[in-house]
C-alpha cells in the first residue's frame, strides 16, 4: 500500500515514545510506502482534486536522522491506498477545515482513517455524554450557578475545558469549593466558553487508564498513567508514568461494548480513558501509547494496527 499520514511536523517527534512513528516504521517493515505531509499541505481548488505537497520518506533505522526524505510532490489524495489523520489536538478551527477538505477527498475516492466526519462528531470530552451508562456524574455547560449547583451535590469535582488535552487546564475543587468562582471564570471565560464538570474518582491514585480499541477490538493490554506526587492528573504530559496492564473485566467490557459501536462509525482507533470503572474520555483524533505498551509487555500494537488497517482496505 502506498501511506500518506497527515501529522505533525516530523522533526518534532520523539520516536522512543511517538506512536505515529510506530504506525510508519510497521507500516515500512510490511512493505508498505511511506508518505508525509502536515494539515497546512492540504489544498482544494475549484474544479480539482484534494491535493496535497507529500514527501515520500524511508525510515533509516536510525534514532536521530531516522527519516530521509526520497522525493517531494503533489498528488491526488485519492491516489493514496490510505490516508492516516494523526494530526494531534487541539480541535481548533483549523482541524476542523482539514476535516472537510478531507472529507471532499473522500468524494473523490479517498480512503482517511480515521474518518472526517467521524472526528468531527466525536469530540474527545462530549462524547462519552452519549454513553451514560458508562461514565460518573458530569454536567457540561457554560453557566456558573450549575456549577456551583454540582459542587454542592458532589463536594469534590474536577473543572476541565472541552479543548484541553495533555491534562492541560484541569482542575480539582474539594469540600470547601476553595477558588471555585475564579477557576469557573478562568475556564469558562466569564460564561462565554463551555466547560465540563465531572465528580472527583479516587480510584485516579490507581491511575488513569488508556484503552485502545482497534477495528472495534480492544488490544489486550491498556496504559495506567498515575499521577506523581501531589499532582491530579495522570497524563504523561503532565508529568504521570505509565505502567502497561492487563485489561480488567470492567475495561474490557466497556472497550467490546463500545467498539463495534464506533468502529461502524468510521473510528479504526480509538483511545478510551478510563478512571476506576468509569469512562471519561473518547480519544479519536491521535490516539497515543503503542510504544510504551509495547516495550512493557512485548504486544506489538502496531503491528495488530496495521494489520487492521490492511484488512479495511482489502474490504
Amino acid at each position: 500500500m502506498n501511506i500518506l499520514f497527515i501529522a505533525d511536523p516530523l522533526e518534532s517527534f520523539k520516536i522512543y515514545k511517538d506512536t505515529t512513528f510506530a504506525m510508519m516504521r510497521e507500516a515500512q517493515r510490511r512493505g508498505h510506502s511511506v508518505a508525509t505531509c502536515e494539515p497546512q499541505d492540504v489544498m482544494w481548488q475549484r474544479g480539482a482534486l484534494v491535493t496535497a505537497h507529500v514527501r515520500d520518506i524511508v525510515l533509516t533505522g536510525q534514532p536521530d536522522a531516522w527519516f530521509e526524505v526520497k522525493g517531494a510532490r503533489a498528488v491526488a489524495l485519492k491516489d493514496f491506498d490510505a490516508i492516516l489523520m494523526r494530526k494531534d489536538p487541539p480541535f481548533d478551527s483549523e482541524y476542523f477545515y482539514a476535516t472537510h477538505l478531507l472529507e471532499q477527498a473522500e468524494r473523490d475516492g479517498a480512503r482517511v482513517f480515521n474518518k472526517p466526519g467521524a472526528l468531527r462528531d466525536h469530540p474527545e470530552k462530549l462524547a462519552i455524554m452519549e454513553f451514560p451508562q458508562f461514565i460518573g456524574p458530569t454536567l457540561v455547560t457554560r453557566d456558573e450557578a450549575d456549577i456551583k449547583r454540582f459542587h454542592a451535590e458532589h463536594q469534590d469535582i474536577i473543572l476541565k475545558p472541552l479543548d484541553g488535552m495533555g491534562g492541560m487546564g484541569i482542575f480539582r475543587v474539594g469540600p470547601d469549593g476553595l477558588n471555585l468562582g475564579s477557576i469557573t471564570e478562568t475556564l469558562n471565560r466569564h460564561g462565554a466558553q463551555s466547560l465540563m464538570v465531572q465528580k472527583f474518582l479516587p480510584e485516579i491514585v490507581d491511575g488513569d487508564k488508556r484503552v485502545l480499541v482497534i477495528g472495534g477490538k480492544p488490544v489486550p493490554y491498556c496504559l495506567a498513567r498515575i499521577p506523581q506526587g501531589s499532582e491530579v492528573r495522570g497524563n504523561l504530559a503532565a508529568g504521570g508514568k505509565g505502567v502497561a496492564r492487563a485489561l480488567s473485566e470492567r475495561d474490557r467490557f466497556i472497550a467490546e461494548s463500545l467498539g463495534p459501536i464506533l468502529y461502524d462509525r468510521g473510528l479504526l482507533l480509538v483511545g478510551l480513558d478510563v478512571i476506576g470503572d468509569s469512562l471519561t474520555e473518547i480519544n479519536v483524533t491521535s490516539p497515543t501509547c503503542f510504544q510504551e505498551i509495547f516495550d512493557q509487555t512485548g504486544f506489538d500494537v502496531a503491528a495488530m494496527f496495521v494489520e487492521t488497517l490492511e484488512q479495511a482496505i482489502k474490504g
